[in-house]
């Protein structure tokens, strides 16, 4: 069996995991022993501090990529709210919003493929408005973006591009047919190429193996992503998912904790799912976590801002503003 304590200095010092360790990791039986190391190498690494970002849906729905996990497919069939492009000033207060609330870095997101020129021209006019109303720093999420695109974004002033990954190179076929994983590696790739932070994690609970998970985590760390959302499944019903699996207290927890592990410098962030995790938050947030996505998701509730801080602080954490 593997040494924990040993593995967890040598993470501390500057290893970097295996594989074959991680996989090994995530079959330890003292999970309480493992979530504790996690926290150990997120304390010596990350500190206290919470990392807080929002997101506004800017363009929801009809969207062209039948990835089954989401809502906003044409594909499926759902109940979410469709439009083409959210209307300036609401866009614009909800950054500012989170401004006041202490919120760190506010994106705007996009359903479908890509943007085009006249659609991105548009948001650049919201982020431009946002830039002299707040000092909240700035993310975008519009899929699979040409480098002419990113550009226009950085010299707008947003310095970080959001991609998930979604899932382990093995298994992204699984759950999408109209784009691949390494068409996403290369926007990750391009946007870096440019100097843009790069947020990109994935979604847990698609049916994917605890292995597939720890693919994920060591292709993350490869491409060096520094800003890794974990989320967890929320089924949606009129999609492909709507049945799948619910996942453990445990499961949820070894996956952070394993994540952590190899990814031991980045922020690994609370995203979709969490309310379903409210009941052990405190136990994730000491389990690897140390930032989150606040507020509300694309089509779904998310968490009170307020109530984030609160939680978050009498957990151990600081919020920096």
């Amino acid at each position: 069996m593997i040494d924990l304590q040993k593995l967890t200095e040598e993470v501390c010092a500057g290893k970097a995991l295996t594989y074959d360790e991680g996989v090994e990791l995530t079959q330890h039986l003292d999970k309480e022993a493992l979530y504790e190391a996690a926290d150990t190498i997120r304390t010596h690494f990350c500190g206290n501090n919470m990392d807080l970002c929002s997101i506004t849906n800017a363009k929801s729905g009809r969207c062209s990529q039948n990835c089954k996990w989401c809502s906003q497919s044409a594909h499926h069939t759902t109940n979410i709210e469709e439009y083409d492009l959210i209307d300036k000033e609401r866009a614009v207060n909800e950054a500012l919003e989170s401004a006041k609330a202490g919120v760190h870095r506010h994106s705007l997101v996009t359903s479908g493929k890509s943007v085009s020129n006249k659609t991105l021209h548009s948001l650049l006019e919201i982020y431009k408005e946002i830039r002299e109303k707040s000092s909240i720093n700035l993310c975008a999420s519009m899929g699979l973006v040409t480098k002419e695109q990113l550009q226009k974004l950085k010299n707008a002033g947003i310095s970080h591009y959001h991609c998930n990954l979604e899932t382990a190179p093995s298994y992204f076929p699984n759950v999408c047919t109209t784009h691949t994983i390494q068409d996403k590696i290369d926007v990750i790739l391009t946007a870096q190429s440019l100097d843009m932070r790069v947020c990109s994690g994935g979604i847990i609970g698609m049916g994917e193996t605890m292995e597939q998970r720890v693919e994920l985590a060591c292709t993350l760390r490869d491409l060096h992503i520094m800003s890794i959302p974990i989320n967890i499944l929320t089924p949606i019903e009129g999609t492909p998912l709507y049945n799948a699996h619910t996942l453990s207290e445990e499961e949820i927890l070894t996956t952070i904790a394993v994540f952590r592990f190899i990814n031991p410098k980045a922020n690994l962030r609370f995203a979709g799912g969490r309310l379903q995790i409210k009941k052990f938050q405190h136990k994730a947030l000491h389990a690897g976590i140390n930032s989150a996505l606040t507020g509300n998701y694309l089509t779904t509730v998310g968490s009170n801002t307020a109530q984030d801080i609160k939680d978050f602080t009498a957990s151990g954490f600081t919020i920096a503003r």
